[in-house]
């Protein structure tokens, strides 16, 4: 079958969102900006917790086999009215890593396209009644899927934990995360199923560009607004005890997309896991973090926590200064965070925030490897960056070309082979999960 997916056809959309595959011309891939044409191995099925996406002002771009080119389209090829057609995007289920973003050209016409939201885009085709994206599948546990939670048995979840801590204000707030903006994590606690989301601070001290809780101006809009106050520790500790005393193998972290940095509430989250601890050893407390605070992780895992997740989207410290934009402390300080929680004997994972062309350029794939040398990181969670993918590389200046990247699997795969004590997926393991890899020596 050579090197392309035979088959397979690029999806196009119109104006009103209808969806047109467009036979003879293959499906292609983006990354920084140069156009891919897709192998085989590049593709998977598409979940069906994953979205579609119309992307509006930009043009769809496939490949041709006949003339071994890349064309752009800018009218649907497949319809008799000569409309206007647009990009598909795959938004993917959680534990899938794009490796190719959706390939398609700015349209100006009218004006500069607006930033698209902040999702990830993955490249999609279509065979045969079924959809494809270009796409790692690097978590299998069903955490977060849609099949698994029953909305009727979360409606009486709310009803009981609400009358259960009437006053808690962490609750109602979960509550508000649940139904309203159907949180997967916020769902889970009042399924009382695998992780607990303990956000607790309306604070940052970074200005991320792809923050889903905060955005200045209206050019990108908010995913899910932040927490407006600082639950008490005693408001954590419930909500946390709550947890661990239905589920068998808990986690809770500090941490979430509905909140600043919890480090900047340090001395709240150090009450409240000492609180946690007084009462039982069972589980994981966790800290999902930017790593800015190191004397408060150290003092943290003096009281117990467990785990510690730090956000990347590069071990560089250029490219991190361009996306995260720190106020008030360095990637030094981010080290020295991990290692605090190493010489404590603490978990740490990477929440290494995957954006195709980018990751796995030559330029940061090899000093990841270093950086995974130097300080001895547990896990790698292989996340999607949610962001505009050509804004992305405009804005933080980088540059690559297409003979130096290595590909997100052949990235992953590298990483693998040179350490393979380390645990790979997407979601924040268990205690049983970290046991079960040990034993293994190897991935789950």
């Amino acid at each position: 079958m050579g090197t392309s997916f035979a088959g397979l056809s690029l999806l196009v959309a119109d104006r009103e969102g209808r969806l047109y595959d467009v036979p003879g011309i293959e499906p292609a891939g983006m990354k920084a900006g140069h156009y891919f044409r897709l192998k085989r191995s590049d593709l998977v099925e598409i979940h069906p917790d994953s979205d579609l996406f119309l992307l509006p002002g930009r043009k769809p771009v496939g490949f041709d086999p006949r003339s071994g080119r890349f064309l752009t389209f800018d009218h649907n090829p497949v319809s008799a009215e000569n409309e206007e057609c647009f990009a598909v995007a795959a938004f993917l289920a959680p534990g899938y890593t794009v490796s190719f973003s959706a390939s398609y050209a700015l349209a100006y016409g009218s004006g500069k396209p607006a930033y698209l939201p902040l999702f990830s885009y993955a490249a999609v085709a279509f065979n045969k009644g079924r959809f494809f994206a270009a796409a790692v599948r690097v978590d299998r546990e069903k955490r977060q899927e849609v099949s698994g939670m029953d909305l009727a048995r979360l409606r009486k979840g709310v009803k009981e934990v609400t009358a259960l801590f009437p006053k808690n204000r962490l609750v109602r707030h979960l509550e508000r995360c649940a139904l309203e903006y159907c949180c997967p994590a916020g769902r889970n606690f009042f399924l009382r199923r695998y992780e607990a989301p303990l956000p607790a601070s309306p604070r940052c001290n970074a200005f991320c560009r792809g923050c889903i809780s905060f955005q200045p101006g209206k050019s990108i809009p908010v995913t899910q607004p932040r927490i407006s106050f600082v639950p008490s520790p005693e408001e954590i500790s419930e909500v946390a005890l709550y947890h661990m005393s239905g589920v068998k193998d808990p986690v809770v972290s500090f941490g979430q997309g509905c909140e600043g940095e919890p480090l900047m509430v340090g001395k709240v989250l150090m009450d409240a896991v000492g609180l946690i601890r007084k009462k039982t050893s069972k589980g994981i407390i966790n800290l999902n973090t930017n790593a800015s605070r190191p004397d408060i992780v150290e003092r943290l895992f003096d009281r117990g926590l467990d785990s510690m997740r730090v956000s990347v989207n590069s071990v560089r410290e250029e490219p991190y200064r361009g996306y995260y934009r720190p106020r008030g402390y360095s990637f030094y300080d981010v080290v020295s965070s991990i290692k605090a929680a190493k010489k404590a004997s603490g978990f740490v994972s990477l929440n290494y925030l995957v954006m195709p062309g980018f990751t796995d350029s030559y330029a940061e794939s090899g000093p990841l490897l270093r950086f995974l040398d130097r300080y001895g990181v547990d896990m790698i969670q292989w996340r999607n960056l949610n962001y505009d993918p050509l804004q992305y590389f405009k804005q933080l200046g980088e540059r690559s070309s297409p003979r130096r990247m290595r590909g997100v699997s052949e990235t992953i795969e590298m990483v693998k082979k040179e350490f393979p004590q380390i645990m790979h997926g997407y979601f924040n393991p268990s205690k049983g999960r970290m046991r079960r890899f040990s034993r293994k020596a190897g991935p789950e």
